[in-house]
């Protein structure tokens, strides 16, 4: 492995791009760590550490929330939007053309849409963190100037960070968003273990042990279900071209059991997180009945209950599903193997070769969605025997933690192969 990462370094191109991401990191890091205006420290660090929802919330602005910073509403818009354009494009046949059928110029539009839609998503989410944050008394109560410009400034923050993770992107050594999530769930390791070490209990030393066997069991999981695929075999005939003869060769199509990765998990929390918002908000309110029926679905409805569980696992399975469609066209992967003069054998070339990969495909879609969900459930199981509070919240960030890392591993050894190649 330290081969292997030396050899990373000696290459020139990948080098450059690995130094250029670490500097936008550091950018992202100093925007997180400068506050809007009118905050009290203290009374926002309590009100973190007893919150779990805002702490949940944390992990999506990439540590930026706690700070209260110019970026707290982090890349949470931006994947809101992209959610919702997800749907769309089972709604509107048009969109998914212009999303799948349009090449890259039609991708780049779709992506455009998504954008222009985050603006209105991080104004509407700001206001509604800002009203809920002035109400708890960690935000001084804001003026009509003041909360307007702190609403364009966290905007702007988020059309920042979505920019940043672009230029991330665009370098092909992972996914920029998924990359800033990971950094904010990095930087809070150093504090995390901070904490451990001043507030060492030597009777926890035992749900400590469970939790890391827990965490390895996570790792493990995740790995093992990002490298799982199913290899389908495709022969190509003979072809003969003047005195040349092509073809005649045998390979397969691999096809992942968890081809969605980490992005059911992060649509999932996503849309679990909405609601409890909206019952956080309403709370607040002086009708009666509103505050009371908001109290009454917060309480059932908590982080680590059995509703909640079961609900974050069906979001994670019904998602995975979800995006493999968007992302898997049968279709049009069995019409290029047969313009390519390639076949499945045993099975006609066509419609019967679609219908078939699409079969395969939702077989093995099933056991990928099951274990991505029992994965992402597995922390609330282990919290409720242990009853560690954080628990949830650290194994949901290990779980998109993990994925990003093989991720970024894989499309730098990509990154080598192609070097080696241009070698000849």
């Amino acid at each position: 492995m330290i081969e292997k990462i030396i050899q990373v370094f000696k290459i020139k191109d990948i080098r450059s791009k690995i130094f250029f991401i670490l500097a936008l990191l550091v950018v992202f890091r100093v925007a997180a760590s400068i506050p809007v205006p009118g905050i009290d420290p203290a009374r926002l660090r309590s009100f973190f550490e007893g919150n779990q929802f805002f702490g949940l919330l944390n992990i999506f602005s990439g540590g930026a929330l706690s700070n209260m910073s110019i970026v707290m509403l982090g890349v949470g818009p931006y994947i809101t939007a992209l959610i919702i354009m997800q749907l769309f494009t089972v709604i509107f046949p048009k969109l998914k053309e212009l999303y799948q059928g349009s090449g890259e110029q039609g991708r780049q539009k779709f992506n455009q849409y998504t954008r222009l839609l985050t603006v209105p998503l991080a104004l509407l989410q700001g206001y509604g963190l800002l009203a809920l944050l002035q109400n708890q008394g960690v935000v001084d109560r804001l003026e009509l100037f003041d909360l307007v410009t702190n609403l364009i400034i966290v905007t702007a923050g988020t059309v920042f960070l979505m920019w940043l993770g672009e230029l991330i992107t665009e370098k092909q050594i992972g996914n920029g968003i998924s990359i800033l999530i990971f950094a904010g769930i990095i930087a809070g390791i150093p504090t995390t273990i901070k904490q451990l070490y001043v507030n060492f209990d030597p009777s926890l030393v035992p749900t400590f042990i469970v939790f890391a066997i827990a965490s390895l069991f996570v790792i493990a999981g995740v790995v093992y279900m990002n490298e799982s695929h199913r290899n389908i075999p495709v022969s190509y005939a003979k072809r003969i071209r003047g005195t040349k003869m092509f073809g005649g060769t045998s390979t397969y199509l691999p096809l992942k059991v968890n081809q969605a990765g980490v992005i059911p998990i992060i649509f999932a929390i996503s849309i679990l997180l909405f609601p409890e918002m909206i019952a956080n908000v309403a709370k607040l309110s002086d009708v009666g009945w509103l505050r009371s029926a908001s109290e009454w679905f917060l309480s059932v409805f908590n982080q680590g209950s059995g509703i909640y569980s079961f609900l974050y696992f069906t979001f994670v399975v019904l998602f995975t599903y979800f995006y493999t469609a968007v992302t898997f066209d049968p279709k049009q992967i069995s019409e290029n193997i047969q313009k390519q003069g390639g076949f499945v054998p045993g099975i006609r070339p066509g419609r019967h070769t679609m219908e078939f990969l699409y079969k395969v495909m939702n077989r093995i879609t099933f056991f990928g969605a099951v274990s991505l969900g029992l994965i992402a459930v597995l922390p609330y199981i282990v919290r409720y025997f242990t009853g560690i509070a954080t628990l949830t919240i650290g194994g949901t960030a290990l779980l998109i933690a993990v994925s990003v890392v093989i991720d970024v591993i894989k499309q730098v050894q990509a990154q080598m192969v192609m070097h080696e190649y241009e070698k000849y």
